[in-house]
Formats: C-alpha cells, structure tokens, sequence
C-alpha cells in the first residue's frame, strides 16, 4: 500500500493556505528596513539609523492562555498577546522593537486556525511597529490533540548603548508608579481555569455580573503593550527603571529593576485590583500571597522615577490619556537582593 504524506497526518496543501495567508499578513508590517520575504530561508533586517546601537531579544508563550481560546473558539487575540508581552519586556531595557518571528506548532494544521492566530500577531507588530518579518509552521501529528495549537514569539530591538534602561541609577526615596493592566495578561491562567472552570463550574460563555461580561471575554483582553509611554518618558529623561509585571506577580518581577541593597516598598492600599482579582480571590479563597505571586492584581507595569521628576512623569503620562497610581517607594535594605515590603 502507498503512504503519502497526508496518510501520516501532514497537509501539504493545508500548510501552502496557511503560508499564503501568512505571507499577507506579515507584508503589511514591513518597513524599508526588511530585506527578505516571507519564504527565505533566513530573514534579513537591516540596521540603519543607529551610533551605538544594543541588540535586546526576548522569546516568550501565551501559556494556558491558549485553553481559553481554544474553549472559546476565538483565535485573533492570542497573537497580540504574544507581541505584546515580547515588546514589554525588552521595552523595560530601552529597546524600540524592530522585528519580530513567531513559531505556531499543531497536531492538524487548520489554515483558517492559523491565520487568525498570525492576524493577531500581525497587528500587535503593526501598532508597536516593528515588522512580522518570519517564523516556522510546524504541523506535528500525534504530538498536538486536534484542535489545539501552541504558540511562541521571538522579538529583536535596538537601543543606544547610552540610553539603556539598567536600573542603575535608582536610588532610596525614588517613587513606583504602576500603569493598569487590562486584566490577567498571560499569566496566572493554570489557577484562574481551576477556579473558575473547575471550582465555581463557569463556562466561556457565562455571563459575570461583577465582571460586566462573559468569562470568555474578560480572560481572552488583550496583554496590553506599554511601548508609547514608557517611551515617552524615557525620552522626556524621567524614567530611571521599568518592571514588566508578568508571572511572580509585583512580588517577584519588581525586584529585577533594582540594584543591590534597595527594595520596594508597595502600599497595597493605593489602588484597588480590579473585579476579576477580587473575584478569583474570594471564589478560589486563595492565600494572600499566592494571590500577589500568580497575578498582576491589575498593575502591568511599574515605574521607577525620583521623587521630584513625579509631577512631571505623571502629567506626560496624562497627555497620553495613561490612568497611573503612585504605589511605593525605593527604601535601603541590608546588601544583596532586594524584595517587595507590602504595607
């Protein structure tokens, strides 16, 4: 008996519309920058405009982001998640993106599945301009349950080397100010799907009257990008470190702006986490700890300034149309690594 290749699980044929459709939705992102097409072994960016420039990458998933959508059925949003989350958190250090690469991996390639997937994707690239410039496809039979897919991003930007973002410069007395989220982002979903699918027995299209949507909708927003402002003040010379609260909640990820021998200290009472939080604390009666580490409690980003460039960062952050609280300080601790104090 003759095996072809869609006898073992693979669609050629499947995978040309998917690449097709790729392939034009990745040129509306280019900039004269790129050099190759989608197709190329290898693809090609060229970096012009720059004295000193510092190439920062990152690579990042969704998570089990992904159960949601596959629940849900909808598959556009997943793709900006990713873009945006690899454009923050290079975007912390400094680095204007410029091009980013996505691996998409199934048990079935679905074409239509696909390119709603890099749709996404493309428009993420697109409002943070940076160029969907490649990436790879991979149909994987027996490996992947139909009907599901996983997703990673790769992002490359620039910056001058004497405009890096370090941290360095954060001194005792500095002030935290934090940027909301728009709700989970991509972390925290292992325990948000126990709690709400398992425990409380919600579907993704229940209706939450505390929430003013259905479930569904609430944990597939969008993992916003922070690029405009934290541009914006770094150009303004007002910004002295940034934190990309993602997965270890503000508990963990604070820290890795701060030098040796400094903390921050949070006041929790400065602003109030929003009412998806609230909800999966009070349903999932979950440790107060547990709850700061697995989730962002509706704070995406945090700002380190000093005390008299404050009035200045929050009025350009206002011009933006940017809501930010001032949620702590930089205090002296004993050497070595610094902390959160919550008070």
């Amino acid at each position: 008996m003759a095996m072809r290749y869609r006898d073992a699980g693979v669609s050629i044929a499947e995978a040309d519309r998917a690449v097709a459709s790729v392939r034009k939705l990745a040129r509306a992102t280019f900039t004269p920058h790129v050099l190759s097409g989608i197709g190329s072994f290898g693809a090609m960016y060229a970096l012009r405009g720059w004295k000193q420039p510092v190439l920062i990458s990152s690579a990042d998933g969704v998570g089990t982001k992904l159960k949601v959508a596959f629940l849900a059925g909808r598959h556009d949003t997943v793709g900006e998640d990713l873009v945006n989350h690899c454009v923050n958190d290079i975007a912390v250090q400094g680095a204007a993106p410029l091009f980013f690469l996505d691996y998409f991996a199934c048990g079935r390639l679905e074409a239509g599945v696909a390119a709603s997937v890099i749709s996404g994707m493309a428009r993420g690239c697109r409002r943070n301009g940076c160029a969907l410039i490649g990436g790879e496809t991979a149909e994987m039979p027996g490996f992947y349950t139909d009907g599901e897919y996983d997703v990673a991003g790769f992002i490359v930007g620039a910056a001058e080397r004497t405009r890096l973002l370090t941290g360095g410069s954060i001194r005792a007395g500095d002030l935290l100010l934090a940027l909301p989220s728009t709700g989970l982002h991509t972390n925290g979903y292992s325990l948000a799907r126990r709690i709400f699918f398992d425990l409380a027995g919600y579907r993704v299209d229940t209706h939450v009257a505390e929430l003013g949507c259905t479930l569904g909708e609430e944990l597939l927003k969008v993992h916003r990008s922070y690029l405009r402002p934290l541009r914006a003040l770094l150009e303004a010379g007002l910004m002295k470190g940034a934190a990309h609260i993602t997965g270890g909640g503000i508990t963990d990820n604070t820290p890795r702006m701060l030098p040796a021998g400094l903390s921050a200290r949070i006041l929790t009472g400065s602003w109030t986490p929003g009412p998806v939080f609230q909800l999966l604390r009070r349903l999932g009666q979950t440790p107060e700890e547990d709850w700061r580490r697995t989730f962002n409690l509706g704070v995406g980003m945090i700002l380190a300034v000093a005390a008299r460039d404050a009035d200045a960062a929050v009025r350009a952050l206002k011009r933006l149309r940017e809501r930010c609280w001032i949620i702590g300080d930089i205090v002296k601790t004993p050497r070595g690594k610094g902390r959160v104090l919550y008070q």
